[in-house]
């Protein structure tokens, strides 16, 4: 069984190499992508339910036992991230095959996107911190592809901004594992946090756990968010969506997996500095979503809010306010990718991108009004919907911890994200119709099929909490004792 570890990274590249060769054959690509991911997220699922009933799983490659060998890890937080990342994918996927063209097709589209849920993946399941480089790597390379699909102007220069940022943060990357190999004499993230538990994190270690900070805040978007909001509105719609649900996911969840593992001895310096960080993120963020005009910025604008809330989860440091955030993350990637598809739509709609000309979409698609209105209540944290356990959870944490400056942040930044979508919601949907019977554009089958898919996710979430929380509350627990995860990869040596 602990095979299938691997499988998550290797099936999605080995069919993006077939699929290169398949360029021409568009109805092929679009059956065997989307055979492949939901495939993924079979795999996935039966990894979270032999998880659960076995604990913490690993394979060695090549037989060479940690700490000296790359290894697969698939705990619960791990096996969580992949299923919701393979699950909007899936229904992504579904959303470009009436959305795309032919012409971004032919661009190798459904290859790139492969190798980029192939980087996602193994990014979640490393065991080594290099190999989580690696990984990185293959998913920012599809990203470089996917940003400027399409060759148009304004999207080059965006994506040489976002290609820029990126080799600058992997430079830095290297730097740090450099600084931490020469320093501990090991890459295995359980083996790490052995060795500084040994040595004690000195202010040599405590420099290198910065610069790890400061290398994944520039992927995941915490307070380093310079280039997000231009090289997220560029692309396809479809690749927006991917980008606003996965890409600064990782980067999260490298700093959960950083900060709660390696680097836990001088949280007075790190946790606190990670907590700042966070606070500043979601005020500039507001700030960004308040003075949008138009809906794509202010949707990534909500992205970068997103990210400091549920870092707020990693600052405050207990079991349970890892539990909200695990549940606040997967509920923040169903919801951006909703969001992006449904703005995505609306400019596609109206062909406008300003928030005060668009108006009256409901008289023409009353089912696509209501399931914006049930994403930004998610978002907003309006119960029983998905985002409200997550915010209680932290917030209840953060009183216990005596996090208040942070909460009065958190708490009111949702205030702010449901007047910035509002405002969308009432300006677009509502009035007089800026479309007329004879302009009216059909929304392809395809895409409102989706729209349906993941805001019945988003619902689901919130409405079956309760089923979900046995694997959440396993996975919190795995991340507040370090010791859990230890044991599973070191204690057979």
């Amino acid at each position: 069984m602990n095979n299938i570890i691997v499988l998550p990274l290797i099936i999605p590249i080995v069919t993006a190499i077939v699929l290169v060769f398949l360029r021409q054959n568009i109805r092929v690509q679009r059956i065997v992508s989307l055979v492949t991911v939901v495939a993924v997220s079979i795999i996935a699922l039966i990894l979270l339910l032999e998880v659960q009933a076995n604990g913490i799983m690993k394979i060695d490659f090549s037989g060479w036992l940690p700490p000296f060998g790359i290894l697969f890890v698939a705990d619960s937080f791990s096996m969580l991230l992949v299923l919701t990342a393979n699950i909007i994918t899936a229904i992504c996927l579904i959303y470009a095959f009436s959305t795309i063209g032919e012409r971004h097709e032919q661009m190798f589209f459904y290859p790139f996107v492969l190798f980029l849920i192939a980087g996602v993946n193994g990014s979640f399941l490393t065991g080594d911190i290099f190999n989580l480089f690696v990984c990185f790597e293959v998913m920012l390379l599809a990203s470089y592809a996917l940003v400027a699909l399409g060759g148009e102007k304004f999207q080059l220069r965006e994506s040489l901004k976002y290609v820029l940022i990126n080799v600058v943060a992997s430079w830095m990357f290297l730097v740090a594992l450099a600084y931490l190999y020469g320093t501990l004499k090991t890459l295995n993230m359980a083996h790490i946090a052995v060795r500084v538990a040994e040595v004690g994190q000195d202010p040599i270690l405590t420099t290198v756990a910065i610069l790890f900070l400061i290398v994944f805040s520039l992927k995941a978007g915490l307070l380093l968010f310079f280039w997000l909001p231009g090289s997220y509105s560029v692309p396809p719609t479809v690749v927006q969506a991917l980008f606003a649900a996965l890409l600064t996911k990782v980067g999260i969840y490298a700093l959960f997996r950083t900060f709660t593992l390696m680097f836990t001895l001088n949280t007075g310096v790190t946790h606190v500095l990670i907590g700042v960080m966070a606070g500043i993120t979601i005020v500039l963020g507001c700030l960004g979503a308040l003075s949008g005009r138009d809906v794509r910025t202010i949707a990534a604008y909500n992205v970068i809010i997103g990210v400091g809330f549920i870092m707020i989860g990693l600052a405050v440091g207990t079991e349970q306010a890892f539990a909200g955030a695990i549940y606040y993350l997967m509920h923040d990637m169903l919801a951006k990718a909703l969001l992006f598809l449904i703005v995505g739509t609306m400019v596609y709609l109206t062909g406008e991108i300003i928030v005060k000309n668009m108006n009256g979409l409901i008289r023409h698609y009353p089912l696509f009004g209501w399931i914006y209105f049930i994403v930004m209540c998610a978002l907003a944290g309006i119960p029983p919907l998905s985002g409200f356990i997550g915010k209680v959870l932290i917030g209840q944490q953060a009183i216990e911890g005596g996090f208040y400056v942070l909460l009065a942040i958190g708490f009111g930044s949702s205030v702010i994200v449901l007047y910035s979508l509002l405002r969308i919601f009432l300006a677009a949907f509502f009035g007089e119709t800026s479309v007329s019977d004879e302009d009216k554009k059909p929304i392809p089958k395809a895409a409102m099929a989706s729209f349906v898919m993941l805001a019945l996710c988003l619902v689901a979430l919130g409405l079956g909490a309760e089923g979900i929380a046995v694997y959440v509350e396993d996975a919190a627990r795995t991340l507040a004792n370090p010791a859990i995860y230890i044991e599973a990869i070191l204690g057979a040596k």
